[in-house]
């Protein structure tokens, strides 16, 4: 169900969970910044989530709250986790959902590496 990315930050969402150790998940990646894990419903051959470490609900929350430092980190590890899965050379997406429009499910920013086949069209449109 969309959420509403203007509500404030949920401790008790799942991502907080993962980060806290409470529910697992096939960790990819982990820095001070981000941590990185395969989507249990993934869209693409390859789908990746990489969520940052602070309490943000959306990159609106995430853009408009953390510190250059907690910015450029995180964007360093999407990088680096699209790299560490060979992407770059054959292209892939990121894709960060903003509010109930966009059907942003968990109120955690969470950004989706998408990739391992041709993607099709930006949008889908109705």
């Amino acid at each position: 169900m969309p959420i509403d990315a203007t509500k404030p930050y949920d401790a008790g969402n799942i991502f907080a969970k993962i980060l806290k150790g409470d529910v697992s998940c096939d960790k990819v990646y982990e820095d001070d910044w981000a941590f990185a894990f395969e989507d249990i419903n993934p869209q693409a051959e390859i789908h990746t989530l990489v969520i940052p470490k602070g309490e943000y609900v959306s990159w609106d929350d995430f853009s408009a709250k953390a510190s250059g430092e907690e910015i450029a980190g995180f964007v360093r590890a999407v990088g680096k986790v699209a790299r560490a899965k060979g992407l770059v050379e054959p292209g892939y997406r990121l894709m960060a959902n903003v509010g109930a429009h966009s059907g942003q499910e968990v109120p955690h920013l969470h950004v989706h590496i998408f990739g391992g086949e041709p993607l099709g069209p930006m949008i889908w449109k109705q």
